[in-house]
């Protein structure tokens, strides 16, 4: 019989990174771009928690799951809710990221470690609308801490697996 902890520390199916988007400045509308380059104690080069030395903590990077956006978009009755909307540096798809918490994982190149979840704040009612932060509830992802640095793209995998098995999720 398995235990918990070990059900909890079993393998994580591969993401694949489908949005990318950079927070220039406090308040400013998300940047989406194809790449950006993870740095080692910092976060995305080009997001301000990075460029004013914030990143610092366990918040460099923040992930949310293309899945969830899906299910706040159901929730507030309407289609999915856009990445830039929601203020998150990443969107991935195909990987429950709640499952990676106090884990290691390959972005692309880089490797961060997940350091919580990432609560919604009051701005989700003026980005989504009415009930959006209750609609945020839950679905509004992860925050992790860059490791060690390298370049993520659009495309690349999310994967638990040191050497980021990148065939399998590319090929979804």
């Amino acid at each position: 019989m398995r235990t918990l902890a070990d059900l909890m520390a079993g393998p994580v199916g591969p993401g694949v990174v489908v949005w990318i988007g950079l927070r220039p400045a406090r308040r400013a509308s998300m940047l989406a771009v194809p790449d950006a380059m993870a740095v080692a104690g910092q976060g995305l080069s080009g997001d301000r928690h990075a460029e004013r030395g914030l990143g610092g903590g366990a918040r460099q990077v923040t992930l949310v799951a293309e899945e969830h956006l899906a299910a706040v978009g159901g929730f507030l009755r309407r289609e999915a809710v856009a990445p830039e909307l929601v203020r998150r540096n990443v969107v991935v798809r195909g990987a429950n990221l709640l499952a990676l918490r106090k884990r290691r994982f390959r972005l692309g190149a880089a490797l961060l470690e997940a350091t919580g979840e990432c609560h919604p704040c009051s701005r989700m009612e003026d980005a989504l609308g009415p009930g959006g932060y209750n609609a945020m509830r839950g679905h509004g992802g992860i925050t992790a801490r860059v490791l060690e640095s390298g370049p993520v793209r659009v495309g690349d995998v999310l994967s638990t697996d040191a050497f980021g098995d990148r065939s399998a999720a590319q090929e979804r």
